[in-house]
């Protein structure tokens, strides 16, 4: 006989809490205003979501690893101004690179990817082989990256000025749509995809959830540690030069402003949908989900009326009672 396990409502709400906001935060602002409830504005939502989507995937990896990112909002900035470079038209009236001719799409996407995995190395190698603590290595990281960004931007004859002239090719990467369906959506959510694949479906994403569960224990086990860090880190940069490019094509613009607070919306996102602060956990599913609050918050605010500085009120209570949860849960099961 099979019996009947019985709900636990607490743990429900522990489990499907994230969830429970997101609904929660619709459901009061189309109360206040109905037509916040349209497939315009969930359409608008999920465009603004996008490149924050790419960026969250990115640094879940390094979340769930146990380590963490601050230089993912500039690696964001310096690929967004090398792919907005190289997108430019061949008639553009302030040519980055004079005389460069205009490329496909493909190449300043794929060039501002590299110089994103480039980075990652370069932080995974200070992490795991100079034995820097994360926080302390990407921290620097970050103010290097921003350094080339702003000595990048200023070179003649841009001279910091905006870069624009993007070709249409490009720009449709992040205003473009394929059966009314944006193309910047459908490439994060492809993305998303990929993340879930490779996290719960191969023995990387195994390996993956056993370091940041226990890194000693892995290591016992027989993991490549180091090999692991690489590829959490290596992985996170080509999410941000991804998003850097997007980012760039949505706005048909960039400066060395771009990114700038990117990795620390990731990081709060990544917590809030269900990424240990300690390590060894996170779903994908979770990780948008703590994406789209925070863009509801924004959007939803503003969309009723309400002054934009709540929203920081507002996203850090969240922040802190998903810490807290997420603290509590952890100590309950040591």
């Amino acid at each position: 006989m099979t019996t009947k396990k019985k709900f636990n409502g607490k743990q429900f709400l522990v489990d499907y809490a994230i969830y429970l906001i997101l609904l929660a935060l619709v459901v009061i602002i189309t109360v206040i205003s109905p037509k916040f409830l349209s497939f315009s504005v969930f359409k608008d939502i999920l465009m603004q979501s996008s490149v924050r989507i790419v960026v969250a995937m990115g640094c879940m990896f390094i979340i769930i690893s146990g380590s963490a990112d601050l230089s993912g909002g500039r690696m964001v900035g310096l690929s967004s101004l090398i792919a907005a470079s190289l997108a430019q038209q061949a008639t553009a009236s302030l040519k980055f690179w004079p005389g460069l001719p205009e490329l496909p799409a493909i190449v300043p996407v794929l060039v501002s990817m590299a110089v994103g995995v480039c980075f990652g190395v370069f932080n995974g190698l200070v992490v795991s082989k100079l034995k820097v603590p994360a926080f302390l290595a990407t921290l620097g990281s970050q103010m290097m990256i921003f350094g080339f960004s702003s000595l990048y931007f200023n070179k003649a004859p841009n001279n910091s000025q905006p870069l624009g002239g993007l070709a249409k090719g490009f720009r449709d990467l992040g205003g473009g749509s394929i059966a009314g369906i944006p193309i910047i959506v459908i490439i994060a959510l492809t993305v998303m995809l990929l993340v879930w694949v490779m996290l719960t479906k191969t023995c990387l994403g195994k390996e993956i959830f056993a370091v940041g569960g226990n890194l000693e224990a892995a290591r016992v086990s027989g993991i490549n540690v180091f090999k692991i860090q690489m590829i959490t880190y290596s992985i996170a940069g080509a999410c941000y030069g991804l998003a850097g490019a997007l980012e760039s094509a949505r706005t048909s613009s960039a400066t060395s402003a771009y990114g700038q607070g990117y990795e620390l919306d990731a990081i709060a996102s990544c917590i809030v949908g269900g990424c240990s602060v300690a390590g060894g956990v996170g779903t994908v599913g979770g990780v948008f989900a703590g994406v789209i609050i925070f863009n509801v918050i924004s959007y939803g605010l503003t969309f009723i009326g309400i002054s934009p500085y709540w929203q920081n009120v507002v996203k850090g209570l969240i922040i802190i009672g998903a810490v807290a949860l997420d603290v509590r849960k952890y100590a309950s099961k040591k």
